[in-house]
């Protein structure tokens, strides 16, 4: 497990390569990302939930 030193190093080493200005739009950039993963896991579980409800259907 990460502890409170670890994300702080990390934190300044992005800060080092990065700069100030750029880690907003990074950010945003890796908020964008997750949201998108989360929106298709959702629609991968609609599929296979709607597919199994079919599947039960067609056996009655």
């Amino acid at each position: 497990m990460i502890g409170t030193q670890e994300i702080l190093i990390i934190a300044l080493i992005i800060l080092l390569l990065f700069g100030g200005k750029k880690i907003p739009e990074l950010m945003k950039g890796l908020g964008k990302g997750v949201k998108n993963f989360k929106d298709e896991m959702n629609n991968v579980t609609g599929d296979t939930d709607k597919s199994t409800e079919d599947n039960k259907k067609e056996e009655k």
